[in-house]
């Protein structure tokens, strides 16, 4: 899994490349993100470990159904997992640079506020 992460690091898309200039920049909304990190079976594009944030950088495959079905199933198992992921079309980190850094901005905020819940034991 390790060697598939870094073979996905040495070719990243142009979108990847240029979010990836923006999230590994310190001070980025204080999170430190990682690229291409393997979790579970999985390898996610950025995750924030901190904040239990994924971003997923998606280019045309994603749009054939056999590739939705998987990217379905991938989500919901990362959301059980307690991740929140966002995903990007390839084209929007490109054309609508603000607005992705802006989602991303918000998503890391609702993640700081945000506080699983915690069943308790009554105190004796």
């Amino acid at each position: 899994m390790t060697r598939r992460a870094r073979e996905l690091r040495r070719n990243s898309s142009d979108a990847e490349q240029r979010l990836w200039s923006v999230l590994r920049a310190s001070g980025f909304a204080h999170a430190k993100f990682r690229r291409q990190a393997p979790i579970g079976r999985y390898i996610v594009d950025f995750v924030s470990f901190e904040h239990r944030l994924i971003v997923e950088v998606d280019g045309g495959h994603h749009q054939q159904s056999d590739q939705v079905v998987h990217d379905t199933n991938r989500t919901r198992w990362l959301e059980s997992q307690g991740f929140q992921v966002v995903r990007f079309w390839n084209n929007e980190v490109l054309t609508e640079y603000e607005a992705v850094q802006d989602a991303i901005l918000q998503a890391i905020e609702n993640r700081c506020n945000y506080r699983p819940f915690v069943r308790r034991s009554p105190s004796p």
